[in-house]
């Protein structure tokens, strides 16, 4: 399910899965989600549209409050938590790939940015996208073949995205079997001769 299909925006399901990580306020969401934070370099999202997902996240019933602090310098700040059915769609959300390769630089990445947040696994996803993308892979290659002038263009660039984007989902799941293999390693008991 990507965001689009959902009802629910890309905005919305960060925000979601922020709230979830830990209860928090807007006002730490949005620092999250600033140009300089490591996943607001993925997404950015301004102060006012982290607030509005928020307000859209209570009307879905995704996010409840569940205290109010005294703000800094300014007004108190509620602090909201993901309900049940929050965590439950957006656990859905993060196993799932992505449809079409121009989602990978915002929507798959965030998700493997949320997962990592939380030392979850990334292969899955990652192989589950490699399937997802090996008929269109197919069908760009024959396009490029079979193309002419200005549209032999378009088509090489996109044989070459989803090429880097394969190239990629690969190194994240060979990383994953390497971290594996030498965690198994380290926790073998020593064979002493």
């Amino acid at each position: 399910m990507t965001a689009a299909a959902s009802g629910l925006s890309l905005t919305d399901w960060v925000v979601l899965g922020l709230v979830a990580e830990a209860p928090r306020h807007g006002f730490a969401a949005a620092r999250e989600l600033a140009s300089d934070a490591a996943l607001g370099q993925v997404w950015t999202v301004p102060r006012p549209l982290v607030y509005r997902a928020i307000d859209h996240l209570r009307d879905q019933g995704l996010v409840e409050p569940v205290r109010t602090e005294a703000g800094a310098k300014g007004p108190h700040r509620t602090v909201y938590r993901a309900t049940r059915n929050g965590r439950t769609r957006l656990a859905r959300w993060l196993d799932q790939p992505v449809a079409h390769p121009r989602e990978v630089r915002t929507e798959l990445l965030v998700k493997f940015m949320l997962l990592a947040r939380r030392d979850r696994p990334l292969a899955g996803l990652a192989r589950r996208q490699l399937e997802q993308f090996v008929p269109m892979t197919d069908g760009l290659d024959r396009g490029a073949r079979d193309a002419h002038g200005p549209e032999r263009v378009v088509a090489r660039w996109r044989v070459e995205s989803i090429g880097a984007i394969r190239r990629t989902l690969e190194a994240i799941v060979a990383d994953e079997v390497a971290d594996e293999v030498a965690d198994e390693f380290e926790a073998a008991p020593a064979t002493r001769e």
